[in-house]
Formats: C-alpha cells, sequence, structure tokens
C-alpha cells in the first residue's frame, strides 16, 4: 500500500542546513535588537525623571494680590498661570481638546502606536517631520520633564514617561495636569490663565467658541493667536469645532451657530496697573522675606488694605488735579516726536496702550494726522479726532498749530468708540502728585499714589520723597506747645514784626501776605498760618523739643535745630505726615501704615499675619486739643474750601520757598489723606500754587467719596478746659543761619 507521502521529492540535506542557518540568524538578529533595545531602555532610562514626583508636583504658579474685600489688585510671576481643577475646564471646553489634540485619549496607555505609525510613515514620505504623533500624555511628559528637543532620544523617553503616568495617575488627573501645564502663548500657560486673559472670565464660563479657539492654541501658540493672526485663529478655530462635530461631541447646529461667531476677545487688563507703586512695596517686601523664587513662582496668597473703590478715585483725583494745573498755566508744547527719533508710525507702542482705558483715564497718544482742521491720534486699538474746540484752552484756534505727525501728545479719554473715541487734548508738563489715605483705627492703607505715570516714572513720591512741607509742619510746633505749656486755642498771641538773634545775624521772619495783625487768638494764628506766631510758640518751647515731638509722632527725617524749623523747612515723607496727622483724631495714639494683613501659601497656610502697630504719642487730652486747632484752617482759614463738604474734619495746608511743594493733610475721625503736589527737581509751581490751590481740591475729591456712609461720624470730643498752667522755661533756639527774604512758608 502507497503513502500520499511516496510520491514527494526527497528532502535535501544541504536544504535542512540552509532553513537551520536561517533560522539561527533570525534568532541572532533578534537577540541583537533585543540586547540594543534593552540597551537603549537602559542608557535612556539612566537619567529619566521618577513620575512618583508629580505626586507631589504642584507647577508654577501666580502669587495674587488682594484688597480688603478680596478683589484682585496686583499678582507676581515668572509664568502667567492659574491652577484648576477638572471640574473647572467645562465640558466643551474638555471635548474640543480631546477631539483635536487626542481622540484616543479616554482608551489608550499612553501611546498610540497606530498614530506613531501613520504619523512616521507621512513623515517619511513627506521628508519632514512636521506630522505630530503625541498624545495628551506624552505633550504632558514633555512639557513637565523634557526638552522640546526632536530626537530619538527624547521620543523615547517620553513614551517611557507616559506609559509610567498612566500606570499611576487616573485619566481625570492626567488631563487636569495637562490642562494646568500646556502654553497658550502671550506668556500664559494653563486653560484656566487663558480664559482669563483672552476673555476676561473664569474657564467655566467659556462658549463653544471661545472653547474652540484655546482648544486650538497648543499646537502652535504664536501662530494660532487671535491677537497676532485673528484670521489664522478664526481657521483653527473652525476646524476644532469640526472636529468636534465628527466626533459627536456637538450637533450640527451647534457647530453652525459656533463658526458663525466672530471672534470676541476681552483682554484681561494688568491687576498691578490699578496701583502699582503700592504692588511695588510690597513685591519689595515679599521678596525681601520670603524669597525671589517663592514669590514669582510660589502661588502665595497676599491680602492687602488696599480698597479698589477708593483708589481708583484716589487715582482720578490726582490726575484731574494735576489737568486743573496744566491749564491754569497755559500750553507749553515742547511734545516728544517719535518720527524724529526715528520710531515708525505703524509699529510704534507706548507702554501706557498696555493699562486699561475707559472714561476718565489719561493715556499718551500717538498723533497719525494733522490738518487745518482737525488732528487724528492712536491709543492702542482705539483713536480719536481732536477739533478746534478741543484746543482752545492752549490759545490756538486750530490742532495744526500745536501737533505734528509723530508727536506724543497727553489726553483724557472721555469715551471709548473704536476709531471714532472721544477724547480731549491735555498737557503733561512733568509737574507730580502724590497720595495717600489710611484708616486711623488700624492704618490701614485704603489708597496709595506715588506720581502721575507709572510707567514713565518708577518713583514712589508717596513713600520716597523727601520734601520741604512749609507750614503742614505747625502742628508740631502747636502739639509741642499744647503738651509742656498748655496753650488752648482762645489763647492770644502777638503777631507783629519780630527778629530773633543768630549766629549769622539777626532773622527778621514775615509772613505770607507781609502784614501783621496784632494780638490775635491762637485759633486764628493757625487758621491763617501766620508765621510769627508759630515762631514765637517754637522759641517758647525750645526748637529741640518740637523736633523731638516730630519724632515721637514717626518723623524719621534728621532735622537740624534750626528755629526756621518751625515753618517747614524740615524734609518728610508723605507716609510719615499721614501716620502723625492720623494721631490727632486717634486721641494720642499714633499707627503705622499696615499693607499687608495676611499671607498664606498656596495651601492656605498662614505665612505671615499682621495687626495694628499702635504706640501712646501724646495724651488724649493734646490729641483733642490738637484737633480743635487743626478744625480752624477748614472752618475758617486757609483750607476754608473743604468746609463746604459739611463733615467734621481737620487738616492743614503747606507751601515751601518760591511756590515749589504744595501740600494738605486733613483728617476726619475715620480717615487721615495727605496730598503733595511739585515737581521731581526743586522747581516753581507757580505764582499762588498754595496748598490750598494745588492740592486741597485732589484730597476733596478724594475724601467726599471715601466719607461716603460715614456721614454722622463725630470726633471722640472735645478736650477739658485746661487748667492755668504756668510756662516752662526752655532754653532759647540755636543759632543757625538765617533763611533769605523768601524763605517763610505758608
Amino acid at each position: 500500500m502507497t503513502s500520499l507521502y511516496d510520491n514527494l521529492p526527497p528532502v535535501e540535506v544541504g536544504g535542512r542546513k540552509l532553513v537551520g542557518r536561517v533560522v539561527f540568524g533570525l534568532l541572532i538578529l533578534a537577540a541583537a535588537l533585543l540586547g540594543i533595545g534593552s540597551g537603549l531602555l537602559l542608557v535612556y532610562s539612566t537619567d529619566l525623571p521618577q513620575v512618583t514626583e508629580l505626586e507631589q508636583f504642584r507647577p508654577s504658579s501666580i502669587t495674587e494680590l488682594y484688597d480688603d474685600q478680596g478683589r484682585i489688585i496686583g499678582s507676581f510671576a515668572l509664568q502667567r498661570r492659574m491652577i484648576g481643577r477638572y471640574e473647572d475646564f467645562p465640558k466643551f471646553l474638555r471635548d474640543a481638546i480631546i477631539s483635536t489634540e487626542d481622540k484616543d485619549f479616554e482608551s489608550h496607555l499612553g501611546i498610540n502606536f497606530w498614530r506613531m505609525g501613520g504619523a512616521a510613515f507621512r513623515d517619511i514620505s513627506s521628508g519632514s517631520r512636521a506630522q505630530g504623533a503625541s498624545t495628551l500624555t506624552m505633550q504632558l511628559s514633555r512639557n513637565l520633564f523634557l526638552s522640546a528637543d526632536r530626537n530619538f532620544r527624547r521620543k523615547v523617553q517620553e513614551i517611557m514617561l507616559s506609559l509610567q503616568i498612566e500606570r499611576r495617575f487616573t485619566k481625570e488627573q492626567i488631563f487636569t495636569m495637562y490642562c494646568n501645564q500646556i502654553y497658550l502663548g502671550h506668556g500664559v500657560y494653563g486653560f484656566e490663565a487663558g480664559s482669563h486673559f483672552y476673555f476676561n472670565k473664569p474657564a467655566k464660563d467659556l462658549t463653544l467658541d471661545e472653547a474652540a479657539i484655546l482648544a486650538g492654541l497648543p499646537k502652535a501658540p504664536n501662530s494660532y493667536s487671535p491677537i497676532n493672526s485673528p484670521e489664522r485663529a478664526l481657521r483653527r478655530r473652525n476646524l476644532v469645532i469640526n472636529n468636534m462635530l465628527e466626533d459627536g461631541k456637538i450637533t450640527a447646529d451647534q457647530a453652525l451657530k459656533a463658526k458663525e461667531a466672530p471672534i470676541k476677545l476681552s483682554f484681561q487688563s494688568d491687576p498691578n496697573s490699578l496701583a502699582p507703586n503700592f504692588v511695588e512695596d510690597i513685591r519689595r517686601y515679599l521678596e525681601k522675606k520670603f524669597g525671589t523664587d517663592e514669590v514669582h513662582e510660589g502661588g502665595l496668597r497676599v491680602y492687602t488694605t488696599l480698597d479698589m473703590d477708593l483708589q481708583r478715585t484716589a487715582t482720578q483725583a490726582v490726575l484731574d488735579g494735576l489737568a486743573a494745573y496744566e491749564r491754569r498755566h497755559g500750553w507749553k508744547g515742547k511734545l516728544p516726536n517719535i518720527v524724529a527719533a526715528g520710531d515708525d508710525l505703524k509699529t510704534y507702542e507706548h507702554p501706557d496702550w498696555d493699562n486699561a482705558q475707559g472714561a476718565g483715564s489719561y493715556v499718551h497718544a500717538l498723533v497719525t494726522e494733522v490738518s487745518p482742521a482737525s488732528a487724528t491720534v492712536k491709543f492702542g486699538r482705539f483713536s480719536a479726532v481732536l477739533v478746534p474746540d478741543d484746543v482752545k484752552w492752549t490759545g490756538h484756534k486750530s490742532p495744526q498749530e500745536i501737533l505734528t505727525v509723530g508727536d506724543i501728545a497727553y489726553i483724557k479719554v472721555i469715551a471709548l468708540a473704536g476709531d471714532r473715541s472721544k477724547v480731549s487734548l491735555e498737557e503733561d508738563s512733568g509737574t507730580e502728585a502724590a497720595l495717600m489715605a489710611i484708616d486711623n483705627a488700624t492704618g490701614d492703607i485704603k489708597a496709595l499714589v506715588g506720581g502721575r505715570d507709572y510707567e514713565e516714572s518708577k518713583f514712589n513720591r508717596a513713600t520716597q520723597a523727601l520734601r520741604q512741607t512749609g507750614s503742614s509742619f505747625k502742628p508740631y510746633v502747636y502739639a509741642t506747645a499744647v503738651d509742656q505749656v498748655g496753650i488752648s486755642p482762645d489763647d492770644t498771641i502777638l503777631d507783629a514784626p519780630i527778629s530773633f538773634p543768630t549766629a549769622s545775624g539777626m532773622y527778621t521772619p514775615h509772613n505770607y501776605d507781609g502784614k501783621f495783625e496784632g494780638t490775635i487768638s491762637l485759633r486764628r494764628a493757625i487758621a491763617d498760618s501766620r508765621n510769627i506766631p508759630a515762631l514765637k510758640l517754637a522759641e517758647r518751647v525750645g526748637i529741640r523739643n518740637v523736633i523731638e515731638m516730630a519724632h515721637k509722632f514717626g518723623v524719621t527725617s534728621n532735622i537740624q535745630p534750626y528755629l526756621p524749623i518751625a515753618l517747614g523747612a524740615a524734609e518728610i515723607t508723605l507716609i510719615e505726615q499721614v501716620a502723625a496727622y492720623a494721631t490727632f483724631p486717634n486721641d494720642g495714639v499714633r499707627v503705622t501704615p499696615r499693607y499687608i494683613t495676611k499671607v498664606t501659601d498656596y495651601n492656605g497656610r498662614v505665612l505671615e499675619e499682621n495687626y495694628p502697630d499702635v504706640k501712646d504719642v501724646i495724651s488724649q487730652q493734646t490729641a483733642r486739643t490738637m484737633v480743635e486747632f487743626l478744625k480752624e484752617p477748614i472752618l475758617h482759614g486757609t483750607a476754608f474750601a473743604a468746609s463746604a463738604m459739611k463733615h467734621p474734619l481737620g487738616g492743614k495746608t503747606g507751601t515751601t520757598n518760591d511756590f515749589t511743594d504744595a501740600w494738605f493733610i486733613g483728617f476726619s475721625p475715620s480717615i487721615t489723606c495727605g496730598v503733595w503736589v511739585g515737581f521731581d527737581e526743586k522747581k516753581s509751581l507757580g505764582a499762588k500754587e498754595t496748598g490750598a490751590k494745588a492740592a486741597l481740591p485732589i484730597w476733596m475729591d478724594y475724601m467726599k467719596v471715601a466719607l461716603k456712609g460715614k456721614e454722622t461720624e463725630e470726633f471722640s470730643g472735645a478736650p477739658t478746659p485746661p487748667p492755668n498752667t504756668v510756662a516752662k522755661k526752655t532754653a532759647p533756639a540755636p543759632a543757625g543761619p538765617p533763611p533769605s527774604d523768601d524763605a517763610e512758608s505758608h
């Protein structure tokens, strides 16, 4: 019987040997490849970061500053980032990201081999490396641990890290980490920060079309930026919407409506621009205490004393007051011109334009067109036309007479409406002003303005500028006399010509108006800011004692013991003046100005907590007597304009030699506010620019708002009638150089 195999040709022994050799060779090759692969994996994994670090990982985040009502007034960061939770990202946004960046995110193990293979084939066939294949997990591992270099080593490490991440974390956790880490252009990291930056709203409030814009950014943030390339951003947004439609995440009707919606950006203004000097003071303090890295990367929460609304009021009051001063002194011109400086009209950007603009704001604008009848100015995204009526106050009939293309003009925004905005022409001749207001009971700084324009000058004139005080120094003289010899407002003094002996000869002072009133009450003497009575009181109590009193009030300047100091030749900062004056309505208790109430770390642990720092300076009797004295300038004297406010107030004007410094420091039972006006250099503000004229109107504009809701407040009480006191004999004033004829302050 024959077998089926009987007819097969015989197998040669040499053929079996050949097959065996091929198989053996393949096994050797496989072993070699396995060894090489294992070696590569070993090499590439030696310096591979530990994914376990992610369990404690927290991305660099913004340190935020809050006002006294919890509103953000500033921030510090190397990267603009706001940490969001999974539930903070709406479904529209989650679907848009997954449909665009990683359709199989929910099902893969960190790597999409089919996508990688397809991308590799297309890269090879096209001769480029433009086709990406990274999953969300791979993007996360690259952003967290690896460089942006595109090479084989990095790709292998990226895959290994992605596998580890997927094993250790849930999809929800991975997605949240990705959303907080990804770069979205313009220094913005993460979708929560991106939502605030581009649309000025939290991510949970995004609409479908807005979510699609953000979801389209990770691939090429700069190329698809709706700011830099709105047309490309629109096409990219619509592609994202189509992806969502194909994946069944949205309906055709939703897709159509979203694609028809125009791109409407609402940029988040720089919060630091509201109170830049205040924020800068806090930054320096925090960096000194906690270190630069912690301040800019640690996500601290800083609770400050500032009131956002009162800060806006203070800024507006200062700018309006300076504008009124400029108009009183006429048009000076001499505007800087960017064309003459070699800049391009089309590309020029002024630093002012980065700040939020609105009705009432002042900004530097670029003159782009000029004709006999008008001039067009540009400021950021807005433009406006100036007509003859807008320049009438300058004494010229047409804008063409004073403006040239390329000029940088100073304007006030009346109304914003794109290219039909309404503005008025103003002037910035270099005049500066500072304002500071504190809560009497706590010392909390409620408003602080350090100058006209922080972009032009970072110098803080409220805390750093030492300026002569003029007659605003006289309360230290009167307080010393009340404290030492028991003077009262109804005591009398002789306002008459007098000379004081000094080492350099006789010092013969005079009053501001050049007149002498004879015997007058001390009440009238301080109301009208008479110089002779102040000098007589200073001589009576001793100028050294007056200086010692000023130091007790918190004045730190080194003041030379010369009698003219009584008229305000001493240089003091505004912050010291304000804190000192608050002692009077506080019944003799001085409070240290306070910036910060509390600082916490990212997790809410309290790092610092501050309470009011108080110190008894003068007796209650002396303080209440000084309140009675300081009511007089407002009720009957140099600050009489403030009496129209119909509120319990006290305060003192101050004007220095040749009108170089104008002051008004005043208080209510609850608030003390100080204003200084002048040039940075010792330069005259102009004739008759006294504290009452230049500084008081700014103070009133602020206090009218700050006192709302406090209509029923009263000072704590009247002083008890002083007993009969015998004047103490004091040392005569030390000799010093007599001032020039115009050195008397007011």
